[in-house]
Parts: C-alpha cells; sequence; structure tokens
C-alpha cells in the first residue's frame, strides 16, 4: 500500500463509497468507510486515517460537524463531499475547518487526483530544510532556520507574522478563513477576535510587500480569507 496511508470515505449513498474505494484502492491506498457521522467520529478515532473524504449530508449528522468534532483533535486533511454550491455553504465549510471541496457528480479520477494532491502538500509543509525563494529572490523563507528576506534584507517580522506567512507560504493558492490561520499558525493558542488576523496581515504585507496595498504574495478573497501567491522563479 501507498506508505500505509489510509483514506477514510464518508457517505450515506453505498454506491459512490463502492466506487470511489475502489479507484482508491486501485491508486494502493488503504480504505475505510463510513455511512454516517458517528460511525465515521468512531473509526477515525480508532484508526491512523491520513485523510477524510466527507459527505455534507449524512443521515444522523450534518457533515460540517462532523468536521468540526474532527478539527477540535485532529489536523487530518479533510475534503468535502457535497451538491452544494452556493458561496456561503462553502464559506461556512471552509470555516469548520475543511481542506477543499468536490463537487456532485464528481469522476473517481478527479477524486483521486484531489487525494493526491492534498496529501502532497501535506508533505509539502513537512519539507522544511530547503530555503524558498520567490520572484527571483526578491522573497526568501528559510523554513528551517525561521529566517525571511525581502531583497537581501531580514523582513522582521514577528514570532507570530512569521507563523501566519509559512502557513500560508506552505500551500501557495489554498484559501485560509481567519478561523483557519488561527487554528493552523496560532495553534488556537491565541486570545484575540478573528478580524485580529487582518491586522496581521497588514503589518506582514508592510514587511515583505513593495506595495501592501498591491500586494504580490499575500492577496486577499473576499468573504472567504487570504491566500499565498508568489511564484517561484
Amino acid at each position: 500500500m501507498k506508505k500505509n496511508r489510509t483514506i477514510l470515505i464518508v457517505d450515506d449513498e453505498e454506491k459512490i463509497v463502492e466506487v470511489l474505494k475502489a479507484y482508491l484502492e486501485k491508486a494502493e491506498y488503504e480504505i475505510l468507510y463510513a455511512y454516517d457521522g458517528a460511525t465515521a467520529i468512531q473509526l477515525f478515532r480508532e484508526n491512523d486515517v491520513s485523510l477524510m473524504l466527507l459527505d455534507l449530508m449524512l443521515p444522523d449528522m450534518m457533515g460540517e460537524d462532523v468536521c468540526h468534532m474532527i478539527r477540535l483533535h485532529s489536523r487530518v486533511p479533510i475534503i468535502m463531499l457535497t451538491a452544494k454550491t452556493e458561496e456561503k455553504d462553502l464559506i461556512n465549510g471552509l470555516k469548520m475547518g475543511a481542506d477543499d471541496y468536490i463537487f456532485k457528480p464528481f469522476s473517481p479520477r478527479t477524486v483521486v487526483a484531489k487525494v493526491e494532491a492534498v496529501l502532497r502538500r501535506v508533505e509539502s509543509d513537512q519539507l522544511t530544510g530547503v530555503p524558498v525563494s520567490f520572484h527571483q529572490g526578491d522573497l526568501v523563507i528559510d523554513f528551517k532556520n525561521g529566517d525571511v528576506r525581502v531583497r537581501g534584507e531580514d523582513a522582521g517580522l514577528t514570532p507570530t507574522e512569521y507563523k501566519i506567512l509559512i502557513t500560508l507560504a506552505k500551500a501557495p493558492n489554498r484559501i485560509f478563513t481567519r478561523e483557519q490561520l488561527i487554528m493552523y499558525a496560532l495553534d488556537n493558542n491565541f486570545d484575540g477576535y478573528d478580524r485580529s488576523i487582518d491586522t496581521y496581515i497588514k503589518s506582514i504585507r508592510t514587511k515583505i510587500e513593495h506595495d501592501r496595498k498591491k500586494p504580490v504574495y499575500i492577496l486577499t478573497v473576499h468573504g472567504m480569507g487570504y491566500k499565498f501567491a508568489g511564484e517561484k522563479p
């Protein structure tokens, strides 16, 4: 099996579970599955799950509630399976801690590709030994040594600003809500309001952007949050 990685599929439609199970097993993943939220939570607690595919509409509880309960104890990647396409539903799922979405109906191959992409992103989060350069060295982030340089000079980030920046930078183009930045970057050890994240972002932009009003690294995704869009050379 692929590095003994286990995918937990949670969906009340047996046909969907069967198809996803077949495709993911072919891709060399170990598979667990549940048709309701309570069973999913139990399986998650009893096994080493690498990623969860979670349907939003379950017979005993909403998928968002399952996601929230998992997020109280774990950062395991969660991809929502949903027929909902309204922006408010997507924002709500992101706030609960979802990492990504797949819309129904979907191609099983698309699901496998999305799983691979999310897990690669998780792996990249752990590869912190080599400094990463953006825009021909304009911005250099040395994850190993905790050093950020802008045009060759120390950016002067505070510890909190550094944590927020590297959280964003390790997952380029992924949208983080304010709640997720608090969860991932600050480990919930945060006494302020989620809007305080805006203040941190403003300060980081002042230190790393040429023009903080026209940022090229940390971009605002209106109504959702922030993402890192710096291009490597």
